[in-house]
């Protein structure tokens, strides 16, 4: 196999492993354990529930440890479709510069050690939650949903929503309403934002037989869904500010974001079948991320000031 041919060997005839630690830490998928540590701090620090600075830090590192075992593990066990891929292809184990075992065994020991960090330092309701937030993602999402199923990103998405609800189990010990519908803003803004993705790299998905929506059900039907997904999405994030968890300022921002992402979904809607470019696709995307970033930021200022005692309208 191409996977380890690539890795060289020693005197004896025994793989050896080329890895440097940029592959290791390429294993955590570090942009993905970027918006993981965010949202999971955000929900940490809209508990409103006084913590220990070193018991919030140390949870931060173990749900971001944890998040990049996620990972490790995911790339391990998709190292074959990732090979026929374009965007994945030089990922660190198809490009055979980690081998799969090194990968599984660092995926294992970060979640165990992720695990029991937030056990120990917080509480193991948290380290409950981020047990099985890492088992879903490795083994309900990527070993099952990812091959089996159209709805692959829909269910799926449950995996990064649940960073939030960590975060506010590690502040308060418990799982509050307003923790759920900060998931449920995750939730329901994954489905929009890779079907965009999957819409502009259908050929990818195709060739490594993933049943996508965009390559089962079609263009017309997965634009149909973006589009009502965009619309939920709008909705739920002005929630907070109705549950009197934030302010109305966060509301017009929240309802500001939503109206756009409904745009761009519009503009997706309305994109000509088998567009080459796909412009809105691409558009949305990228829309998509900074909606994630500015609804979660918003919810993370307004924290702060309610924090520090300041007046906001």
């Amino acid at each position: 196999m191409a996977l380890v041919e690539k890795n060289a060997f020693d005197d004896a005839g025994f793989h050896v492993s080329e890895a440097r630690a940029g592959d290791y830490l390429a294993l955590l998928k570090p942009r993905v354990m970027s918006l993981v540590v965010f949202t999971a701090f955000v929900g940490l620090m809209t508990a409103q529930t006084a913590i220990n600075p070193f018991i919030a830090i140390f949870a931060i590192l173990a749900i971001a440890v944890g998040a990049g075992a996620s990972g490790a593990l995911n790339m391990w066990y998709d190292a074959d479709i990732d090979a026929v891929m374009s965007r994945t292809a030089k990922r660190p184990v198809p490009s055979g510069r980690v081998l799969p075992g090194e990968a599984l065994i660092f995926g294992l020991f970060l979640s165990a050690f992720s695990v029991m960090m937030l056990g120990l330092v917080a509480n193991w309701l948290a380290a409950g939650l981020l047990a099985f937030t890492i088992f879903f993602y490795a083994v309900v999402y990527t070993m099952w949903l990812k091959r089996w199923t159209p709805q692959n990103i829909v269910i799926g998405g449950a995996a990064g929503a649940f960073p939030p609800m960590i975060g506010w189990a590690a502040a308060t010990g418990h799982v509050s309403l307003e923790s759920v519908i900060q998931f449920l803003i995750i939730f329901l803004w994954t489905p929009p934002h890779f079907w965009a993705l999957a819409l502009f790299k259908s050929g990818d998905y195709e060739r490594a037989g993933i049943p996508m929506m965009p390559n089962v059900a079609g263009e017309a039907s997965t634009k149909r869904q973006m589009f009502a997904y965009a619309v939920l999405v709008a909705v739920v994030g002005v929630l907070p500010t109705v549950l009197g968890n934030a302010s109305m300022s966060y509301a017009l921002l929240a309802g500001a974001l939503g109206i756009g992402f409904v745009w761009y979904s519009w503009a997706v809607l309305r994109m000509p079948e088998q567009d080459r470019v796909m412009k809105p696709a691409k558009a949305l995307f990228g829309y998509s991320l900074l909606y994630l970033f500015a609804i979660f930021a918003a919810l993370l200022l307004d924290a702060v000031a309610a924090r520090s005692g300041l007046a906001v309208w």
